[in-house]
């Protein structure tokens, strides 16, 4: 048997090795680098350091009276349980049409020293659209004696 015969199963079992171990990294840092965590406002506000290294989603209600939109930007201040929380959103896509006030709203970035959250992504429902539907009168008929 030559010498190319044996090199070149060992080419291929190290070129399978290389491709595999790169997919594996490039699959566990991705993942990592995408993974955000859910925290109240209250928890974010008492994460201390974690905060500033965690990519966060948070939820709230928009404070009425507080949105600022510049172009695709917006400044907003969430309200949970009686804690405020401002946002600066800095999207590639404008704010949703039903990011109102009093909207609960869904904010995903991350938390700056300045005390601010950052958002890069803002997801809103209009509170009115899902509050369920006022009730209707309804007529009741009244139960005649029966005759004994």
């Amino acid at each position: 048997m030559s010498n190319e015969a044996r090199k070149s199963p060992i080419k291929f079992v190290i070129a399978t090795v290389i491709i595999l171990g790169t997919i594996a990294y490039l699959s566990f840092s991705g993942g990592r680098d995408n993974k955000s965590y859910y925290v109240t406002i209250g928890e974010l506000q008492g994460m201390g350091n974690k905060a500033y290294v965690r990519h966060l989603r948070v939820a709230g209600n928009v404070a009425p009276g507080s949105i600022h939109r510049v172009g695709t930007n917006a400044t907003f201040d969430l309200l949970e349980q009686g804690r405020k929380l401002s946002i600066v959103y800095q999207g590639s896509e404008p704010p949703p049409d039903t990011f109102k006030d009093d909207a609960q709203a869904l904010a995903v970035g991350t938390y700056g020293h300045d005390g601010v959250f950052h958002a890069t992504e803002l997801q809103a429902k209009c509170a009115s659209k899902y509050a369920p539907a006022p009730a209707t009168p309804t007529t009741t008929a009244t139960a005649t004696p029966a005759n004994h």
